[in-house]
């Protein structure tokens, strides 16, 4: 995996809906909390008729999905959250 992989992944935070539905797992890189792309039910966007998922543990956009090639796991996103947190 790129050094810089924990940058380049943030691009599969936003406007993700298909791509979180196609996900086996999701995780969120502010609250580093990991669960089924089910348990996501609120979407935000109001442009895009809600595209971008919020996390279900803290309420915050900082979501990614296993369909987008990187890992959900807690080395990953907590990589994620120290670069942009």
């Amino acid at each position: 995996m790129h050094l810089n992989s924990h940058i380049l992944a943030h691009r599969h935070s936003s406007s993700h809906r298909a791509e979180i539905e196609r996900s086996e797992r999701c995780g969120c890189f502010y609250c580093m909390a990991v669960y089924p792309p089910e348990a996501v039910a609120e979407w935000i966007d109001e442009g895009n008729g809600g595209e971008t998922a919020l996390c279900p543990s803290c309420g915050i956009d900082s979501v990614i999905g296993s369909a987008s090639g990187y890992p959900i796991t807690g080395a990953f996103l907590g990589r994620m959250n120290a670069h942009y947190f």
